[in-house]
């Protein structure tokens, strides 16, 4: 009976309290609507749970392309209280990264990002500020940028001399000895292992997701196959390996990665960012409140038909011809690597490894499926989801040496 009287009162204080708490509820959502008059649309919600339920059964970026249709290019979602906008259309995508980039150019400091950069900030999801820009102006310039790949050639123009080429860490470690090289805060350890976590993390994970991605779907397409092998074996007639100065001639090979990229962007969800204008930032019309998460759907842009054509999800790297379209941040209905201040650092050294990976392949080798698969548009194109949008099942393919790579390679 006492236990009986005892629930029954902590029952009541539990009542009471909620009886209490509903007035601030109530005051919470109303000065929420005061302040953003007109929030972007979006799917029927569930307490405590918000908009998750419609993402289940689906991967997140196809399921939200799926919403837009339904709701929007600007859409609310509700992650548990979590406010997040969805931009999925190449218009709200400008909008984010270009007219409103200075409102959007911070990351949300979820438990997630604030474990993954509890040893320091490195660039990717370091919030906006002055030491973001060191850091990022340090990868841009010392390590990932032009520059950087033009010592490199020179070094190796000069092997011999005795003069020993530098790795990224030799890189980092002499800046750091030289007491941050110019940079306007300490590179510290922290500081040198984060970066180094988001150089190899991004970078190695992005750059095989996208090959593995390539030679699939050359495989379902054997004219784009032999085109692309033609045109390798042309340019390095009579060589023995792949060259970087031999790149900017293989143009098919740039189409079909760039077509890779659109139909299989790597991280199809571009990185989060925050909306920082207070209360609201207007966008297409709507306001997006302060301290909202927003999303670009890198891929459902890559394969919107409005801007594609009813064949946008179709591989066909022919639609690159002319160079119409380009993903370095100013056509925004092609972002595989975003735009504006957040854009990723690495374009320039991601694309070169890209082009000089499947440049050797195609090179070096002859493809084909392995024994008991013989219609190669039966392959398994099914995506998971993990650090990328990488294939869910290995790719298993048979190489036949073509052109030997010389004895010490």
């Amino acid at each position: 009976m006492v236990d009986q009287e005892h629930q029954f009162s902590r029952y009541h204080y539990l009542v009471l309290a909620a009886i209490l708490l509903l007035p601030l509820v109530v005051a919470k959502l109303r000065a929420r609507r005061k302040a953003c008059k007109n929030l972007p649309p979006g799917p029927w919600q569930l307490p405590v749970i918000g908009s998750l339920h419609h993402l289940v059964g689906a991967l997140p970026h196809r399921a939200m392309r799926d919403l837009a249709r339904r709701h929007g290019a600007l859409m609310l979602l509700r992650l548990g209280e979590l406010p997040v906008v969805v931009a999925s259309s190449p218009a709200a995508a400008r909008e984010v990264m270009r007219t409103h980039d200075a409102a959007f150019a911070t990351r949300p400091r979820t438990a997630t990002i604030r474990e993954l950069t509890r040893d320091g900030t490195g660039v990717a999801f370091a919030p906006h500020g002055e030491r973001w820009r060191a850091v990022r102006k340090l990868c841009v310039t010392e390590l990932l940028g032009a520059r950087r790949h033009k010592e490199r050639r020179a070094a190796a123009a000069g092997a011999g001399s005795g003069d020993e080429e530098e790795d990224l860490l030799d890189v980092l470690l002499r800046i750091q000895k030289d007491g941050g090289g110019g940079l306007q805060v300490p590179l510290d350890m922290g500081t040198l292992r984060a970066v180094i976590t988001d150089l190899f993390g991004a970078g190695s994970e992005t750059t095989a997701t996208t090959l593995q991605w390539a030679m699939a779907e050359l495989i379902r397409h054997p004219a784009a196959l032999r085109k692309s092998q033609e045109e390798v074996r042309r340019v390095l007639a009579g060589q023995s390996r792949v060259h970087e100065d031999a790149l900017p001639e293989l143009r098919y090979l740039h189409m079909v990665i760039k077509e890779t990229l659109r139909l299989h962007a790597a991280v199809p969800l571009l990185l989060p960012r925050e909306c920082q204008e207070d209360p609201s930032c207007r966008v297409l019309g709507h306001d997006v409140p302060k301290g909202a998460m927003v999303l670009v759907n890198a891929w459902a842009i890559g394969c919107d038909a409005a801007s594609w054509g009813p064949d946008a999800e179709e591989f066909r790297p022919e639609r690159f011809e002319g160079d119409v379209v380009d993903f370095r941040g100013s056509d925004f209905e092609f972002v595989p690597f975003g735009a504006g201040r957040r854009m990723c650092p690495g374009i320039t050294l991601g694309l070169a490894v890209m082009e000089m990976g499947l440049a050797s392949l195609l090179f070096h080798f002859d493809w084909e499926l392995p024994a008991g698969a013989t219609d190669p548009s039966e392959l398994d194109m099914e995506e998971a989801l993990g650090i990328t949008a990488r294939r869910k099942s290995d790719l298993w393919l048979i190489p036949r040496v073509r052109v030997p790579p010389p004895p010490n390679v």
